[in-house]
């Protein structure tokens, strides 16, 4: 192989790490998102068991019950979650210093420098899952090609606990019966449209050839038989530099009002704020996103500072000014905020207030201490208008 590109793929992560240290959940149906009675809410990840009954990640928890009534719906535990992909992730790295975390649950490794280790693909495969077996007692699926795509494709080949290779000479023959709803960036509304034109899998794809595709879908169809062929250059990339930090949520019951609002702001931001100043990092940018109840219309709204920023107060004073000049007087279901122009490099504000960030520093203390924002600031209790 010219590359030997790894991806690791945890199943059913969270459920999985929920079984794990609660073994009464061990074989049945659990679901990872909200409460059962939750109004709202998603499914996060669920267990094979809960699969079985036709329940799947992003489904509405609503849905979910109604398929598998019986389930065990769980709020998720992110600082958990976290601690164990950051096990698993420092397992990695003893195999290869070039990893690319794409999420808390998969990682890509390129293994092209590092193969003279091992005797052959499959042995590698097998030595990464039973490491991860062995430290977490989690199952992870692996596949293993020449690039990202095939990588990935084959690790989703045959989950749980699977382990599939991609050899040049196999591209062919493990692509051209694929469903093209299975490739990255085809969902069911994409796939239904292909059918149209005849096109449910791969093999379909490469017989009609480029030019062709091109005609008929556009851009997309030299993109789409690209794909088909297997072909991916992208690199694994090691730098994992965050781009960006925000946090939103989804209210049980529909809030309205700018008081209510921006009291939501002022609890999402000690999240913000905290990461921000745990990644040493500034930002320029702040980001409000509110997503009404009719017809789950979704607007954002940004402001850019003059100078880089890393405290709450100047967080919530921008989101403050932000949502001045939105309309909040309609049922609201969601609100999120985030920052972005992420800097390590600035010039400190020559009035800055030394005093309030030596404050800052002792509650980022104390709630890193207690594992939760037990101090915070008035205005996070800001009642409803009205």
């Amino acid at each position: 192989m010219e590359r030997v590109i790894v991806h690791v793929d945890m199943d059913a992560f969270y459920a999985s790490v929920e079984q794990r240290d609660n073994p009464a959940l061990r074989g049945k149906p659990v679901i990872v998102g909200a409460p059962k009675d939750a109004k709202r809410g998603v499914v996060s990840t669920c267990s094979y068991e809960a699969r079985k009954f036709g329940v799947r990640s992003a489904m509405p928890i609503a849905k979910a019950v109604s398929l598998c009534p019986d389930g065990i719906y769980l709020v998720p535990d992110m600082k958990r979650y976290i601690e164990v992909s950051q096990q698993i992730q420092a397992i990695l790295y003893e195999f290869t210093p070039v990893v690319e975390q794409v999420s808390i649950d998969e990682a890509f490794l390129d293994m092209t420098g590092c193969m003279h280790f091992h005797p052959d693909e499959e042995t590698l495969g097998r030595r990464i899952k039973e490491r991860i077996k062995a430290e977490t007692s989690l199952t992870a699926s692996v596949g293993i090609s020449v690039n990202k795509l095939l990588a990935k494709l084959a690790s989703d080949a045959k989950k749980p606990d699977g382990l599939v290779v991609v050899r040049p000479d196999q591209i062919e023959s493990f692509l051209s019966p694929m469903p093209l709803r299975n490739l990255y960036g085809i969902g069911e509304r994409s796939a239904s449209a292909l059918l149209k034109y005849g096109l449910r899998t791969v093999a379909d794809v490469r017989k009609r050839g480029p030019a062709e595709l091109e005609r008929i879908l556009g851009d997309s169809g030299r993109r789409l038989y690209l794909m088909c062929l297997g072909l991916d250059d992208r690199p694994v990339c090691t730098d994992s530099e965050t781009k960006s930090i925000s946090h939103e949520t989804t209210f049980q019951t529909d809030i309205c009002g700018r008081s209510a609002v921006l009291a939501c702001l002022a609890n999402l931001i000690l999240d913000v704020g905290s990461r921000l100043r745990k990644a040493r990092l500034r930002a320029r940018t702040v980001t409000i996103k509110v997503r009404y109840s009719e017809g789950f219309e979704t607007i954002t709204r940004s402001r850019t500072l003059k100078d880089a920023f890393d405290d709450d107060d100047t967080i919530y004073s921008a989101a403050r000014s932000i949502v001045m000049d939105i309309n909040l007087n309609r049922p609201i279901r969601l609100v999120g905020i985030g920052v972005t122009n992420l800097t390590r490099d600035y010039q400190p504000s020559l009035w800055a207030d030394e005093d309030e960030r030596k404050l800052t520093r002792v509650l980022d203390s104390i709630n890193h201490r207690y594992g939760k924002h037990v101090v915070f600031k008035g205005r996070s209790f800001q009642k409803p208008e009205g």
